[in-house]
């Protein structure tokens, strides 16, 4: 199978194959079944189970695991409880060295043979892209510096279920232009919705990124260092930490930068009553966004949050194509690097 290096997808292909997911406790758990392949994707959290929990394997049935967002001692954790899941390989970056001890292009071709499929969270979005030339397997990109797809997947997921449509909003992103906001404007250049970035000057997203989106000619796309002013008529306000990858020694100076740039009640009330709060987590509660706008009632960052799980198995399976499901009925491997 080809590699494939995932940019955000197309709308029509949320509303095809999401509506096929559903839960069936008391695991959370995507569940799709035809006549030809029975199919069950799960992902278990620490939580979800106990000990003496009874479940019985079933033939045909497929798991994975998606794993994202932990520290290594929680995903060990995780993996201890986890009952149904196929054979998970985490890497992180004192295992590989990828670069260093060993050449991207070897990890790639070596980790091809292993799995069937490929996650990687890297820092250098380089690293992405010489793992989808080389793996002979799909490379899911987990995360980069220059963008995070995965989770502009899970927003759209989430602002179908809450507004009712994803086309057609207004999104405004109040912070850093950062990979966050890359991954929207490739959105934008694919799908229509009215995309607003409204940061301090100097911190703008990469302007090619942003020249592309316009030139697609499908979205309105707007750059801002007026917060108060980019919100009004917004769907969603959107946040994300002030320094995120590489920036935690900028931190402090950040916070002086962004002053005038926190999501706090009197920013929504100027948004409007119809606003919904989003954001990537983990937030810094008090910096970028307050305790108030997180625990609102219109804030569905935790719903959010959920669906990065349903969206990322529903890309999983996504990749494998159903011809793949149909000749592959054993337990797939899945192999996440985090670096």
């Amino acid at each position: 199978m080809g590699c494939h290096l995932w940019q955000p997808l197309l709308h029509c292909w949320i509303l095809q194959t999401l509506p096929l997911c559903s839960l069936s406790p008391p695991f959370r758990s995507i569940s799709v079944s035809s006549a030809s392949c029975p199919l069950r994707v799960s992902c278990l959290a620490s939580s979800a189970v106990s000990a003496e929990s009874p479940v019985t394997a079933k033939v045909g049935q497929k798991d994975f695991l998606h794993i994202d967002d932990f520290d290594k001692d929680t995903i060990m954790k995780i993996l201890d409880r986890a009952i149904e899941v196929a054979m998970l390989y985490i890497w992180d970056p004192d295992d590989i060295q990828m670069g260093k001890r060993e050449e991207t292009r070897d990890v790639a071709r070596v980790l091809s043979r292993y799995n069937d499929i490929l996650m990687a969270r890297v820092f250098a979005h380089q690293d992405i892209l010489d793992l989808a030339k080389y793996a002979t397997v799909p490379v899911i990109n987990g995360l980069t510096d220059y963008n995070h797809p995965c989770q502009i997947m899970a927003d759209a997921l989430t602002m179908i279920e809450h507004i009712g449509r994803f086309e057609g909003t207004k999104v405004v992103y109040v912070g850093d232009g950062n990979n966050i906001v890359h991954s929207w404007l490739l959105m934008a250049s694919v799908i229509p919705f009215h995309f607003v970035c409204a940061c301090p000057k100097g911190f703008e997203p990469d302007a090619k990124t942003v020249e592309k989106a316009r030139k697609a000619g499908i979205s309105k796309i707007e750059r801002s260092h007026d917060p108060k002013e980019a919100v009004r008529g917004a769907d969603i306000v959107y946040s994300d930490v002030w320094a995120s990858m590489g920036q935690k020694e900028e931190a402090a100076y950040r916070r002086e930068v962004f002053k005038g740039f926190q999501v706090d009640q009197s920013l929504m009330d100027m948004a409007g009553s119809k606003a919904f709060f989003m954001h990537c987590l983990p937030a810094e509660r008090g910096v970028e966004v307050t305790d108030e706008v997180i625990e609102a009632p219109n804030s569905i960052v935790f719903p959010q949050a959920e669906n990065r799980m349903h969206a990322q198995n529903a890309i999983m399976l996504h990749v494998l194509g159903n011809s793949w499901l149909d000749d592959h009925l054993s337990l797939s491997n899945l192999s996440v690097y985090i670096q």
